[in-house]
């Protein structure tokens, strides 16, 4: 039974991590710069994990929020690209 138990607590704990995948972003302008960006502080699993409930005002909040609420250091040029990347492919 003790030997069970360790071995469900590993499995546990090793379970994020064998889960995590490469995301491959749409390849088209833009990308270069959310990948710079976006990347640097979150998973770039989240963007099209969150496409099926972001449209083009969505995705402009969500850039806006992680900017002036969350302090990214995003310029305006980067985020007038980043916006337009996620509203035409995600």
């Amino acid at each position: 039974m003790r030997i069970f138990v360790i071995a469900f607590i590993t499995a546990l704990i090793a379970a994020p991590a064998l889960a995590e995948q490469a995301i491959t972003l749409k390849k088209a302008p833009g990308v270069e710069q959310v990948e710079s960006n976006c990347q640097a502080c979150h998973s770039l699993a989240y963007i099209p994990m969150n496409s099926p409930f972001l449209g083009e005002k969505g995705w402009d909040a969500e850039v806006n929020k992680m900017i002036h609420a969350m302090g990214a250091p995003i310029d305006d040029a980067d985020a007038k690209a980043i916006k337009a990347y996620l509203a035409k492919n995600y």
